[in-house]
């Protein structure tokens, strides 16, 4: 989904900068270390534009049920068709400079496969929880304190049948998000829409059940503002186990000609997920 990640070596270069531009990763030779401040820049940039992405994402999404709370005029269907337009947007507007997670289950699961640096894990899930929080606050404060109008996701059910839920639609969505991200062959101008449909489609099965968080920061958010915590591990749980799962399962059908011997000579399999496909 768009971004740029560095990984700095150990002789003080950034070898390997990986620029994800509409899904498609391209590694660059190596930068000299005097461009750090530059990079620094560019970090912050990323991390404000996912606080900035998250925000206007958990504020639309979280809108849509809390209008509808009070008033009924968007309906169930609406509120799916909300989630789904606000990620697509959003995915189109940062993307290019964030990456577009806007979910550290999401960032989490690009870093087990290679795809993220580790230590720039950390930053992106305090970004995302924060404009979680923005958002939650700025609802709380425009629609009152009531107890009701909670925009946040609990179980319908119990918490192991939302916890299977939460687990199958994060899979799926990092299942879609892993082919139109980070494959060569696909079409990158259309990640956006096909993601955006996933989160529709997603909140429009697990809504009823689970409320359809798919995002630990999304249920975070309203949780923190509201001091509603019940539940909250399958919300956290469900979705980073999902999205793992969900992005080891499609790099286990990435299309590669190397022959089996070639990918498991290695001791460790990212290394060999890592390499771009470049035929």
């Amino acid at each position: 989904m768009g971004g740029k990640s560095e990984i700095s070596g150990a002789n003080g270069l950034v070898h390997d900068e990986v620029v994800m531009e509409e899904g498609r990763c391209l590694e660059k030779s190596s930068t000299p270390r005097d461009n750090s401040g530059m990079l620094t820049v560019q970090f912050a940039q990323k991390l404000i534009a996912e606080v900035l992405g998250t925000y206007f994402v958990i504020f639309a999404g979280c809108a849509s049920v809390t209008i509808n709370e009070r008033t009924g005029v968007i309906t169930f269907p609406g509120i799916c068709i909300v989630w789904g337009l606000v990620v697509m947007v959003m995915v189109y507007s940062v993307g290019h400079i964030s990456g577009a997670h806007f979910n550290p289950a999401v960032s989490i699961a690009f870093a087990t496969c290679g795809r993220f640096p580790w230590r720039q894990v950390p930053p992106y899930i305090i970004a995302q929880v924060l404009g979680s929080i923005l958002a939650s606050g700025t609802l709380w404060l425009l629609f009152g304190q009531k107890h009701e109008h909670f925009p946040g996701t609990m179980p319908t059910g119990s918490d192991v049948q939302s916890l299977v839920v939460e687990f199958i639609i994060s899979f799926y969505l990092m299942f879609v998000i892993s082919g139109v991200a980070t494959d060569n062959r696909a079409i990158g101008e259309l990640a956006g829409l096909a993601v955006g449909a996933t989160i529709l489609l997603n909140v429009f099965i697990g809504g009823p059940i689970s409320g359809a968080s798919m995002n630990p920061a999304r249920s975070l958010g309203p949780a923190i503002i509201q001091h509603r915590y019940k539940s909250i591990w399958v919300y956290i749980v469900g979705p980073i186990c999902g999205t793992i799962a969900g992005a080891w399962a499609y790099n286990l059908i990435r299309f590669t000609k190397k022959p089996l011997r070639e990918l498991t000579k290695s001791s460790s399999f990212l290394k060999s997920y890592r390499e771009r496909s470049t035929t």
